[in-house]
């Protein structure tokens, strides 16, 4: 029986030896041009409602390329999230029309300052585009890439870019953690429905 199989395998060109099948690591997606006025399959507004629900942490992201002038670069980032613990990997998403990522991207690292409860207003300078996002603000160099590491922040993550992804109108950063720290009992700042709060005591 099993000779009859290898002839037709044979016969029709198939291969007859074992060996590992080939894989498609990712599915393919499913591509179409869109028409002229045509709906996207979800209405904006209606997906940063919905997603609104889900409260975050925040970040401001900072970095700092001695060859510019302007000195150091940060924006403010709710997309920040652990990737990988072996090796260990973060990544956050940034716009692709920020004009402070390509700053990041030249530095080629840049600093997680992890906000903590009542850092709500240092966020709101963080977010604002083209000001002296710095002034008044006091930080030292993170140990390894010596990006601006803000003082007073609960937490912090030093790293270096990995890898840099498309992913719609964002990017999605990966950096590779090169030194990190926390100071233990320090309550984050949260962000949910474009308000900022604080953890409190549950029910019962």
């Amino acid at each position: 029986m099993a000779a009859i199989a290898v002839r037709y395998l044979r016969s029709v060109g198939a291969a007859t030896t074992a060996g590992p099948a080939p894989v498609d690591p990712l599915p393919r997606p499913h591509l179409r041009a869109v028409s002229d006025g045509e709906r996207p399959p979800v209405d904006p507004g209606e997906f940063r409602r919905v997603l609104g629900s889900f409260a975050s942490g925040v970040t401001i992201v900072t970095a700092h390329d001695p060859d510019d002038a302007r000195g150091p670069a940060g924006f403010a980032c709710q997309s920040f999230a652990s990737l990988s613990l072996d090796p260990p990997l973060v990544t956050f998403m940034v716009a692709r029309t920020s004009t402070t990522w390509p700053r990041i991207a030249r530095a080629g690292a840049f600093c997680v300052n992890i906000l903590g409860a009542g850092q709500g207003a240092l966020c709101r300078s963080f977010a604002v585009s083209g000001a002296d996002k710095f002034a008044g603000v006091a930080y030292a160099p993170a140990p390894v890439t010596g990006s601006p590491l803000l003082d007073s922040v609960p937490a912090w993550v030093d790293c270096r870019i990995q890898a840099v992804h498309t992913g719609g109108d964002h990017l999605i950063v990966v950096g590779r953690v090169e030194a990190l720290g926390a100071v233990d009992g320090a309550d984050p700042l949260l962000f949910h429905r474009g308000v900022f709060g604080r953890f409190g005591p549950l029910d019962g």
